[in-house]
This record gives C-alpha cells, structure tokens and sequence, in this order.
C-alpha cells in the first residue's frame, strides 16, 4: 500500500440527535485522487469539515502523513498542508483575483510588498498547474470556472499538499468541469493529494484513482477505480438497486399550455440575453433546453416566471396573455397554475435562515389550508411540511430543523415538495438535480415524468446534456441568445454540442 497522506481513524461526529458521521475510518494514498460518494445527508461534508476544522469529531483521531494531527480551525489545517475548495466559493467579489489569493496571509508590514511577491508566486503556480486566470480581475467579473480557479490559487499559494474540493462541478458546464479534471491531474502528477467530493459517479469513474462510499454517516467501502462499476457504486451508495437510466413511455402532447412569442430580454447592464425567442410547451409533454451556461437560458425562464421584466414580447398561458414587460408579478403567475423551481436554490428558492416547514409554504403562504383567520395555521403548516418530508424522502425528516443545516440536495428537494404538490398545470425548472447524489435523481426524473404524464407542461432547463436527452420529449438548443435548433430525444451528444457551440441547424444536420 502506499504512503497514506491522511488518515482518519474512528471519527463520529452528532449534531444533538442527528449523528452525522459514525465510527469512520479512512485512507487515502499520497498522489492519488480519492473520490468520496454518497446520498445527500451521508455525512460526506461533515467529514471533510472536520478534517479541515470547521468541525470537531466527537472522537476519534486525524494523521497527516502518519503523524496524529490536531485540527481545532482551518488554520490548523492549512498549517497542516490542507486546502479545500468549497462548494459555494469563499471569495470578495468587488476584489481583484491577486487580492483574494493573498487575503488573511499577506506577510509583510507593507502592502505593496505582499502583493508583488505574491503576483511572482501566482504565475509560478499558473505556469507549473495551467491555472491561467488574469490576476488584476475583479472577481465579480469572472465566469464561475475562473473563480473556481481562483479558489484552488487560493489553496496552493497556502501551501496545500491535500486538495479537498467539495461538489467541484456542481455550477460548471461540460467543457468547465473537463478542463477542471486536467487541472487535477497536472495536480496529482505534481504529487499532490486531492480528495474529490462529489454525486456525479460518471465523473469518478473519469478521473479518480480510488473511491469510497458512504451511507446514512457510515464508511460503507473504499475500493479502486478501475475495479468497480457505476452500477456497483449507485446500488452501494443508496443500499439497493438504482435505475441509471430514464424510464418513460411515450408522450401524448395536448393543447399548447404555455407559448412564447418574441420575447426579448436584457441583462441589468443593458445586454440582450434573451433574442426574439418563441416556443411552445403542450400540455403532456416535456420541453428540454439546452445550451452552455451564459446563453440565455436563465434569463429566459426568469422572465416567465415574472422575476425578471421582458423588452418585448408576450407570453400566453393556456391562451390568456401574462404580463411580463411591465408589472410581471410571479405571485400573479402561481394564481394561473404556473410554478417555477428556480435554478438558485439559495438566493432564489428559499430563506436559509428559516426552518424547512416555513420555507415548504414560500409564495403559497397565503392560501386557505395555511391560515387561521388572519395569521398563520402553524401547526398545519409544520403537519403538510412532515407529510412533503416523508413523500419527497427529506433528510433530516425535522420540519423545524433551519434550512441552512440541510445538504444542498435536500434543499432542492424542498424547493421541489413545494412545487409540485401545488399540482401546477406549467412547471419551469432550472437545473433540477443540480448538487442531488443518483438516487434523488432518480426520485427527481421520476416525478417530473408523472406530471408530464398527468398532462402537466413542464419546461426544463439544464447543463446536463444527458438530462436534457433522457427527460425531453422535444430538444431547444440556445445559442448567444436565439434557439438555434430543435431536436427530438434520440438526438446525438455530438448533434446537441454542435448547436451549443453555435453551429446553425442545416450545419449540425450534415
């Protein structure tokens, strides 16, 4: 066996009833990349926290490069050789990249200093790692694969010899999170350390060198790559057998329930987003766009769902024309039967401050099974969040536990509770599984086809091409702005990637 760069031995971790990691033990080899896997909730996050300081076990003990290690803070553990890239980056938007990297360490009396040696170091880093980023860029300007860059600068310029990176891919595209598995790589062949959290097993397979599994806060098994299968991992992870793959019948499309007719839609710096587009959803059908992150699409379901004011253009639900220029009112657009699962779960979907039942009932609040007279029914609220807890299989089943303290599957799957059991006649969902490990979305495909076959209008927009393939009954392809195409499901990846990349139509046909 080779040299272990870290060594967790016997690790449990509760918070009050809720025992999130349980007599956990785990080695991952020096110069390998180490994947860890499991359902939201497993107790994936809450280990790596505790190996970086944000937590404490309970008990157990923690050896980086077989020394017993005290790690009370994550300064302990940048000390130690630990960085970790976090899931929702940790950086201060209106700074430049050179002054994130050098932020809490600058190391000199002056300034001007720290910052010129730190921009030597920078480019040395870029040079040996290919981390180019421009280092004068205010971070606000910068696309989420470059500030996700900056963060693992961030870690090495601290010295990091382990690099833990939380759900990395989690808010890139294809070609992003690709270029993100060469850097790690170009990192492992440097002879670093990287542990690997994530739910995507395909990308496991794709880039680590061994893989571990847990399950309800226990270490299930670790086994090597290369000897296992995505099958093996799913059914491991979820502690039974997995259907990896969509299955529906055929769809039997009805009247049009949601049109779309030149709609035009502008960015807050004056820049269209959205161009002349129009489209429809039938009722019993399922309307897939897809498209590199950038293009419009988000721009594009916002102004439907009223959170985001159109230039021109109308949008009609069942016939009747909607305001979306002027006064759009998202309110408005619940009362027509139109529910939105916005693709940012956190500043869009829900208060994370609140406790789950209050956000189960957000934008519904003010509907007759949740009042008493004037205020609030409390106690039905938290009963109809328990009964959307145990139907959409939430973990921890506590209504009143603060949504902050949920992992970010779990939270999209109380902004989906919320949703669906509204029974809408038009579901706009952006990113759907975003974050969600394979047995959630599984649960997630299976319910969006139920309402397809319901009669339900549901348009979906996602990065994940295999998504978009597997769930769309008919294929949008958004390019700069426009629908450059429309394909059906048994369109090619190759087919799809053409029109994402700009390629018109009659081209990507030949």
């Amino acid at each position: 066996m080779a040299e272990a760069a870290i060594e967790l031995i016997g690790i449990n971790k509760s918070f009050g009833a809720v025992r999130a990691n349980r007599d956990i033990h785990l080695t991952v080899e020096k110069g390998t990349i180490h994947g860890i896997v499991g359902e939201n909730g497993a107790g994936k996050s809450t280990l790596m926290s505790i190996l970086y300081g944000f937590y404490q076990a309970d008990s157990g003990e923690i050896r980086v490069n077989g020394k017993p290690t005290r790690i009370d803070t994550p300064n302990d553990a940048i000390a130690a050789g630990i960085g970790m890239v976090h899931q929702h980056f940790m950086l201060v938007h209106n700074f430049t990249v050179l002054e994130n990297v050098i932020l809490g360490v600058e190391g000199e009396a002056l300034l001007r200093a720290s910052i010129a040696k730190a921009r030597s170091e920078l480019q040395r880093l870029e040079r040996e790692y290919g981390l180019t980023v421009d280092p004068d860029a205010i971070i606000e300007t910068l696309p989420v694969g470059l500030q996700q860059r900056v963060e693992i600068l961030k870690a090495l310029y601290r010295g990091a010899e382990t690099l833990i990176l939380d759900e990395p891919t989690g808010v890139l595209t294809p070609a992003e999170a690709d270029h993100l598995f060469r850097i790690l790589r170009q990192l492992k062949e440097q002879g670093k350390t990287v542990v690997l959290i994530t739910h995507k097993l395909r990308e496991i397979m794709a880039v680590t060198d061994n893989v571990s599994v847990m399950r309800q806060g226990t270490m299930v098994d670790t086994r090597k790559t290369a000897e296992t299968t995505v099958g093996e991992l799913a059914e491991l992870m979820v502690g039974r057998r997995v259907l990896l793959r969509v299955d529906k019948g055929e769809a039997r499309p009805g009247d049009f329930k949601l049109v779309v007719e030149g709609l035009t839609v502008k960015d807050t710096r004056g820049v269209t987003m959205v161009n002349d587009v129009s489209f429809g959803v039938r009722a019993g059908e399922i309307v897939g766009i897809a498209g590199v992150a950038g293009n419009g699409q988000s721009e594009l379901i916002e102004a439907i769902a009223g959170i985001r004011h159109a230039v021109s253009g109308r949008v009609l639900l069942d016939g009747k024309p909607i305001e979306v220029t002027g006064n759009a009112d998202p309110g408005e657009l619940r009362e027509h039967g139109l529910a939105h699962v916005p693709e940012d779960r956190h500043h869009v979907g829900l208060v994370l401050a609140f406790e789950e039942n209050e956000n189960s009932i957000l934008g519904y609040h003010d509907e007759a099974q949740y009042l008493k007279g004037a205020f609030l029914d409390i106690p039905a609220i938290r009963r109809d969040a328990a009964e959307k807890i145990e139907k959409y299989d939430i973990r921890p089943a506590d209504c009143r536990l603060k949504t902050a303290n949920f992992s970010g599957g779990n939270q999209q799957k109380i902004v989906l509770a919320r949703e669906m059991e509204q029974d809408p006649g038009v579901l706009i969902v952006g990113q759907p599984t975003r974050g969600v490990d394979v047995g959630a979305i599984e649960f997630i495909h299976k319910r969006l086809i139920d309402m397809r076959d319901r009669g339900k209008a549901v348009l979906l927009v996602s990065v994940e091409l295999d998504e978009i393939r597997s769930l769309s009954d008919r294929i949008l392809v958004m390019f700069d702005g426009r629908i450059v195409g429309e394909r059906g499901p048994d369109a090619t990846e190759g087919e799809l990637g053409l029109l994402m990349a700009g390629v018109e139509s009659k081209e990507a046909a030949e």
